[in-house]
């Protein structure tokens, strides 16, 4: 067990294993405390595992198309369709293998309070990419990924824009698999009704009392090569 907290503090690098105890002290105090990164990559323009496979990919259009074994609570999954959302998910053949969101334009964070803003038309953003624990080494997360960027591509857009947990190795190494530009980090200390928002990027600091409050990122794309 020692070796693999090892392995994840080194996963997550010096700064954000710093940051990740500190977290976990001030959650002794009832204090939450999230950090994320903010993270933008080309669309692909091939797939990045030709052929389907066991794994059937496709798109979710209302509430009672989600299956009990996805862990998100309905009305988030509500939240998200009334933004513009669009979710597509994985089958491998009746059981859910995973569920990977994107839209165009802004997007309402669920787990702070904080808008992101895509002023770009030429790019998206993509959040939440679920893949069932027992088959995140299988072929359910290229999938997904082929099938969405396929989507995206046909719309038009050339930049997908992510917010990624920087407490979350598995994320980490995902990303930097993938290739992706760093946009910038944010981090959001809750207690009680109250949110503080330090980030990287104008506003910079934000103090929120309540759900009408809620600090505006902005991500342009279009300065990108």
């Amino acid at each position: 067990m020692l070796t693999r907290y090892i392995r994840s503090f080194a996963e997550l690098g010096a700064a954000n294993a710093a940051w990740y105890l500190l977290a976990r002290c001030l959650q002794l105090v009832g204090c939450r405390m999230q950090r994320y990164l903010f993270v933008a990559q080309r669309v692909a323009q091939q797939a990045m595992r030709p052929g389907a496979g066991s794994i059937v990919v496709r798109g979710l259009m209302q509430l009672d198309q989600f299956p009990p074994a996805y862990p998100r609570p309905l009305h988030v999954v509500a939240a998200r369709f009334r933004q513009g959302g669009c979710s597509i998910a994985a089958w491998k053949g009746a059981d859910l293998a995973g569920i990977l969101w994107f839209q165009m334009g802004a997007y309402q964070e669920d787990e702070v309070r904080a808008r992101y803003c895509l002023p770009s038309p030429a790019s998206c953003w993509d959040y939440d990419v679920f893949v069932q624990p027992d088959l995140r080494l299988g072929t359910a997360f290229c999938r997904l990924w082929d099938e969405a960027h396929q989507r995206m591509r046909a719309r038009g857009f050339q930049w997908t824009c992510s917010r990624i947990s920087a407490f979350n190795p598995a994320s980490l190494r995902a990303h930097r698999r993938i290739g992706t530009v760093m946009l910038g980090s944010a981090n959001f200390f809750i207690i009680g009704r109250w949110q503080l928002m330090l980030a990287s990027r104008p506003p910079y600091v934000h103090l929120s009392g309540g759900a009408m409050s809620c600090p505006k990122l902005v991500f342009d794309t279009a300065t990108l090569k």
